[in-house]
C-alpha cells in the first residue's frame, strides 16, 4: 500500500481519538448525566483544556476533508509520488503534534506546525494539479 494512503487511514485514526479525547475532557467536567442526557440545558464555558481540545479537533475538520479529497483524487489520478508522500507526512506529523501543542496551550509553535500540515496539503494539491 502506497504510504499517502497508509497515512491517510492513520489521519482518520487521529481524528477518532481526537473525538473521544474531546469527548472524555468534557465529561470529566459537565458528567455522565450531561453526556448521556439530551444536552439541552446551557452550560457553562469549557474549562481551558476541554475547551482547547475541542477546538483543535474543530480545527483538524476543517482541513481533513481536504486531506481526504486531495489523497484519494491524487491516487485516482495515478499521480501519487515523492511529492504527494512528503505532503501526506508532513500533514499528518503536523496534525500529530499540533493536538498536544494547543492541548498545552503553547502559542506560536502550535501557529507553526499547523503551517507545515497546511504545506502538507499544498504539495498533495500541486502534485495532483501539475504533477
Amino acid at each position: 500500500m502506497r504510504i499517502e494512503i497508509t497515512l491517510l487511514g492513520a489521519t482518520l485514526i487521529l481524528a477518532l481519538i481526537q473525538i473521544m479525547l474531546a469527548g472524555q475532557v468534557r465529561t470529566m467536567q459537565y458528567g455522565t448525566k450531561w453526556n448521556t442526557g439530551a444536552r439541552d440545558a446551557e452550560m457553562p464555558p469549557l474549562n481551558p483544556l476541554a475547551g482547547r481540545l475541542v477546538r483543535a479537533q474543530a480545527n483538524l475538520f476543517e482541513t481533513l476533508p481536504i486531506f481526504i479529497g486531495a489523497v484519494l483524487a491524487a491516487a485516482f489520478a495515478n499521480k501519487l509520488g515523492e511529492l504527494t508522500a512528503i505532503g501526506a507526512a508532513l500533514y499528518f506529523g503536523g496534525r500529530v503534534l499540533y493536538v498536544p501543542l494547543y492541548a498545552a496551550g503553547i502559542p506560536i509553535v502550535r501557529s507553526i506546525v499547523w503551517m507545515v500540515a497546511s504545506v502538507g496539503l499544498v504539495l498533495i494539491l500541486w502534485a495532483l494539479m501539475f504533477g
